[in-house]
């Protein structure tokens, strides 16, 4: 809850958005922005007046900083940290913080982008996986592990994407270099069997970009190939199945790829359906600890822009007061921070 500080306007703070599937984090938060500089809680008063005047494009500076603590894929739902103001000098903690996510891994099928929202691109027998067999095999992910990040990442190696090599048959210059990153607890949740409305992705690659694939993968991993898993075929009428893990884990863990390795040591294929970020550091959209810093319902924000609405007797928008109830204010955080280290 805020506390008095944040009666002296204009405010820096951060507080939590629960980001919808779909839209790409930055886009959530130019839309933000657009309303926190039209904001007399967020801007200072001299610099309200020079909306019409601020430059346009990538790289326009508006009357207030404001930057998130941690993308998240357009597949993904769940916290997406904002900091406004000073408070944007501390966003660099939520890429290095514990994060809590849950997903569904769907069997049988991998992706280029080990998720729905990419294309098939090879698929594999399924029905050998039994809820005892993955539960066994969570436990060779759990702990300290190295994982190598997807060849279909924004990742960049000398300058240039990784997808970029994989979607032009480009040699990666050298192997992508596996990271170190801890997977503080992995469960499977929630087993659905065929009981669920997902199927596999109706894209799926060309044999011209297979091979353009297989010689990017082939690079640095000569045995590499991208063909289906014999007998596939006789399973690709039914229902593949599902399940839902849940997994708290380091910064700079890849869950997509955590759902691909798996699907290699079940002897079959998988990738990820749905990615929900249910906590990350303190911020959550399950407060569970009195510590916890709920999110603010992307609704707020959907609503203020198609229309502000009339401030209240406190002269305050209803997206403003929304803010505010889950608002952690710059000085604030710091004093927290403070306490701790003594």
């Amino acid at each position: 809850m805020p506390k008095d500080s944040t009666k002296e306007e204009p405010l820096s703070g951060l507080f939590g958005v629960n980001k919808p599937s779909g839209p790409t984090s930055m886009a959530l938060v130019n839309k933000v922005k657009e309303l926190v500089s039209c904001s007399p809680v967020f801007v200072e008063k001299s610099k309200l007046g020079n909306q019409g005047k601020k430059k346009r494009g990538r790289f326009a500076k508006g009357p207030v900083k404001i930057g998130q603590g941690g993308t998240l894929d357009p597949l993904a739902d769940g916290v997406l940290v904002i900091g406004i103001g000073k408070a944007t000098k501390d966003l660099s903690q939520f890429l290095d913080c514990v994060k809590e996510y849950e997903t569904t891994c769907l069997l049988g099928c991998e992706t280029d982008s080990y998720d729905t929202d990419g294309a098939q691109v090879r698929i594999s027998p399924w029905k050998h996986v039994t809820r005892e067999k993955v539960e066994e095999a969570l436990q060779q992910f759990r702990g300290e592990i190295t994982q190598t990040p997807p060849i279909f990442s924004a990742l960049k190696m000398d300058g240039k994407p990784l997808y970029e090599y994989a979607r032009k048959g480009i040699p990666l210059p050298r192997p992508i270099e596996p990271r170190n990153v801890t997977i503080h607890s992995l469960e499977l949740v929630e087993w659905l069997g065929n009981d669920h409305s997902w199927s596999w992705p109706e894209k799926k690659l060309t044999e011209d970009e297979k091979k353009l694939l297989e010689k990017t993968l082939r690079s640095v991993d000569e045995t590499a190939k991208v063909e289906d898993t014999a007998g596939a075929d006789q399973e690709t009428e039914d229902v593949p199945t599902a399940f839902v893990l849940r997994m708290r884990v380091s910064g700079g863990t890849y869950v997509r790829s955590v759902a691909h390795e798996l699907g290699h040591a079940l002897g079959s294929a998988g990738h990820v359906v749905t990615l929900t970020r249910i906590q990350q550091g303190r911020f959550t959209i399950r407060p569970k600890e009195p510590t916890d810093m709920a999110c603010v319902s992307w609704d707020v924000f959907e609503k203020a822009i198609e229309n502000p609405g009339e401030p209240d007797a406190d002269g305050r928008l209803e997206w403003e007061r929304a803010v505010l109830e889950k608002f952690e204010a710059y000085g604030e955080a710091h004093k927290q921070k403070q306490e701790q280290e003594i």
